[in-house]
């Protein structure tokens, strides 16, 4: 108790005008910036998470069910009525997805068509993302296409008044040298709708009916995954589990973080890494702590003597110091603190900072503040200003100095 008495006089005491409370100002200072700034780049790479996760769950379901040997398989070999009676699962549909080439006028892409059923829009509602046309991959008897907004600009479609694009998928079974065209099967359908989401996502993904897709492919009656979406609050985990046992040993049944767990694992490494980096920032920043405590110790040799006079000994002056030293990181640690969580949910809930881009997905930096972050940035920073604290006032209070 004494000790911190005679720390908080040393730090806030309205006579001490020396140059080595100035420093000691600017360490807080010093501690604080790498503080706000680690709260605030873990908030952005949170944003960033959760918008690529917003990205893909336009196209990547809250369950798959894929066969465990080969790309296809009948619909018949699933009980999708069992299905939608296990707990939890809100709707089905059943998919189809192949590589094609794509063709309007003099242009050529390739791209991933996904065949889809009428139940494909209660599992993805992509009504929002439509930004020309309608969703809708067939109106009656009519074969509909739904691209990408990236497609559509690389087909040089403008209108879709007159859109129609051909597309050719390579005939299963049979190869000829002298007939190239023989070796495709080719289809011709309108284009009815065109979607906005991520560019990736736009280039890679158009939608067209599940007959169309299995005329193409020449996959009657087969489909390549199943796709679920959960009710809300539903357990994902627990879901599965009930989903794999309906469908067997067969299938392999995985959630949308399974299906880009690498993906996901690499941005978890990413945000830690520049955790570390902006910890190792901070330790260095944390040696302005250090050097004003040196100097306070060297301004204070009377002080101490006379302390020892009185009968302190060498670790009741070393506490001395070393509160003087958690005083000054705490007070840099807490103005850090606030000013990252501020400045965090500011932008999280309105927006300050634009994105310099026109975007469909948002038009600020994304950031996301979670608690758990800063519990971490608290303990790495409580342990490196406990670890310098202690050092240097243990190398230069000796017990004789």
């Amino acid at each position: 108790m004494l000790a911190r008495y005679f720390a908080r006089r040393y730090l806030f005491s309205p006579q001490s005008k020396s140059v080595v409370n100035l420093i000691s100002g600017l360490s807080v200072a010093a501690v604080a910036m790498p503080v706000a700034a680690m709260i605030i780049l873990l908030s952005v790479f949170n944003g960033f998470e959760t918008l690529v996760k917003s990205m893909y769950s336009a196209f990547d379901a809250d369950l798959t069910i894929t066969p465990r040997q080969g790309q296809t398989f009948e619909t018949s070999r699933i009980d999708t009525a069992a299905l939608r009676r296990v707990e939890g699962v809100a709707a089905l549909s059943g998919v189809l997805e192949q590589s094609v080439l794509l063709e309007r006028d003099d242009r050529q892409a390739t791209a991933t068509i996904r065949g889809v059923d009428d139940a494909y829009g209660e599992v993805f509602p992509l009504d929002g993302a439509i930004t020309s046309g309608r969703w809708g991959v067939r109106v009656g008897d009519l074969e509909r296409l739904v691209l990408g907004q990236a497609m559509a600009w690389s087909l040089n479609i403008r209108t879709l008044a007159d859109a129609d694009v051909t597309l050719y998928a390579v005939r299963r079974g049979s190869f000829s040298t002298l007939l190239p065209l023989d070796n495709y099967t080719r289809r011709t359908a309108r284009v009815g709708g065109v979607y906005t989401l991520d560019l990736d996502t736009e280039r890679t993904y158009v939608l067209a009916s599940l007959r169309l897709a299995q005329d193409l492919f020449d996959y009657p009656g087969r489909i390549s995954s199943l796709v679920l979406r959960l009710s809300p609050g539903a357990d994902a985990a627990q879901v599965r589990q009930a989903v794999a046992a309906q469908v067997g040993e067969e299938f392999t049944v995985r959630t949308r973080d399974e299906l880009r767990a690498s993906y996901y694992r690499i941005m978890t490494y990413e945000k830690w890494g520049i955790f570390f980096i902006a910890l190792l920032v901070l330790l260095v920043a944390s040696f302005s702590v250090v050097g004003a405590l040196s100097m306070l110790i060297v301004e204070k040799r009377d002080d101490i003597r006379t302390l020892r006079a009185l009968g302190a000994d060498a670790g009741f002056i070393r506490a001395v110091f070393r509160t003087e030293g958690y005083l000054i990181c705490a007070l840099g640690g807490v103005i850090g603190l606030l000013l990252g969580v501020v400045l965090c949910l500011v932008q999280q809930h309105f927006g300050v900072i634009q994105i310099p881009a026109e975007t469909f997905l948002t038009k600020s930096y994304p950031v996301e503040f979670r608690f758990a972050d800063l519990l971490a940035v608290v303990a790495a920073f409580g342990a490196v200003s406990v670890f310098l604290s202690h050092l240097t006032v243990r190398s230069m209070i000796k017990n004789r100095s």
